[in-house]
């Protein structure tokens, strides 16, 4: 069986997404659809809006015939390493293709993009330190040594969020010499950080703003996905009686912040520079999540950075931990969340030919990385009742979601 792969969150799975499959197949011929998926916390630094395993069963209901979890270490991450876990847990699968999407909907740009990259690398590495050494941000400097090397403008414009990520899946499949067509598709209709619904085909971040905004599914909102989201969606609110945003974590954040010693923040993956001086000094007077990071955030510590740091201090993730996760020449194992039928022939197949093994829950000897993500699972599900949370966490130690 032929397999493509898909770099997802589906937060919430929406009518793009199906777009996405839809095409994805048709450009493959595939005839097995497989997505990595970030799992609890997702790689701008937020809680997803709902859990994965609804997320799961939308997306299997909607076209995806395996879903995968993409490891916590790889996934609250910038571009470059989370398409590294992806890109890896993908191959370790099968994939002989990647589809994903871009302003730019053609491939040979990012191939072109990636030769000038490699040929002019030394001159990129020195611009992007000179703009960290400046007060820049990361993406800030990242965007000044692309346009150094005149990759910001002609055939691909690596200042924009989804050329950006799918430039980082190329170099992660080509840096690896991985056998994986990389194949993309153009987004049709929205932009990615769009705040407002204008049509059935709206980004995810109009879509959470609005159900968050009105803590209730509308008809405007509902017409923008497919009808199994819209009942997974309110199946889990049902069940926690919330979508999941980052002010309901703030009482807990704030009481770690205010009892750990500055050194002990400092340990924290993220927390760099002497970051955690500012934290502690305006924990003192944060009364929200929002206005806490406004506080915090500046010209160099950008908002994304900030909900990153304060994901790692939710799991306690130190530094130490992710520096020796990300150097693992490959994924220690897959972790799979749900298949349909279709899925369960391919994984019948493939796992004779795997050398690393196929999990589909936490067991007692669980691989340090998949400890970390029962970590990320248990913080994610802390603010629920305690009758939710203790059903919730089950779902950890069950098998896959079956379509």
């Amino acid at each position: 069986m032929e397999a493509t792969g898909l770099i997802v969150e589906y937060n919430p799975f929406h009518n793009g997404h199906v777009y996405h499959i839809k095409e994805a197949k048709k450009a493959t011929n595939a005839n097995c659809t497989i997505a990595v998926m970030s799992g609890s916390f997702l790689q701008r630094g937020e809680p997803a809006i709902i859990d994965k395993y609804h997320r799961t069963k939308a997306a299997l209901k909607s076209g995806i015939d395996i879903v995968l979890e993409l490891p916590y270490a790889f996934a609250v991450q910038n571009s470059d390493i989370f398409a590294h876990g992806a890109v890896l847990t993908l191959h370790e699968i099968g994939v002989s293709s990647i589809c994903f999407g871009s302003e730019s909907g053609r491939i040979s740009p990012f191939l072109n993009s990636y030769k000038t990259y490699i040929d002019k690398n030394d001159l990129f590495n020195t611009a992007l330190k000179m703009g960290l050494a400046e007060g820049k941000s990361f993406p800030e400097a990242s965007r000044d040594a692309y346009q150094k090397i005149e990759l910001t403008s002609g055939e691909i414009d690596l200042s924009k969020p989804n050329n950006i990520l799918g430039f980082s899946y190329v170099k992660a499949i080509l840096n690896n010499g991985l056998p994986i067509e990389p194949i993309t598709i153009k987004r049709t209709n929205n932009n990615f950080h769009d705040q407002t619904i204008s049509s059935d085909i709206a980004s995810a971040t109009s879509i959470r703003k609005r159900l968050i905004e009105h803590d209730v599914l509308e008809a405007k909102t509902e017409q923008t996905m497919p009808k199994e989201t819209a009942v997974q969606l309110q199946a889990y609110k049902n069940t926690a009686s919330f979508w999941h945003h980052w002010e309901l974590y703030f009482p807990i954040l704030h009481y770690r912040v205010m009892t750990m010693s500055t050194e002990e923040l400092a340990m924290i993956h993220g927390v760099d520079e002497g970051l955690e001086h500012r934290i502690k000094k305006t924990a003192i007077e944060a009364t929200s999540f929002n206005q806490w990071v406004t506080m915090i955030k500046t010209k160099r510590y950008t908002w994304t950075r900030i909900q990153r740091l304060f994901v790692h201090l939710l799991t306690n993730t130190t530094k130490a931990e992710i520096a020796t996760f990300i150097k693992l020449p490959s994924v220690p194992y897959v972790r799979v969340l749900g298949l349909n039928q279709t899925g369960q022939h391919y994984l019948n197949k493939r796992k004779k030919e795997m050398e690393i093994p196929i999990l589909s829950n936490i067991k007692r000897n669980a691989p340090p990385l998949l400890k970390l993500e029962e970590r990320a699972s248990n913080a994610y599900y802390s603010v629920l009742s305690p009758e939710a949370r203790i059903q919730a966490i089950k779902q950890e130690f069950k098998g896959p979601v079956i379509n």
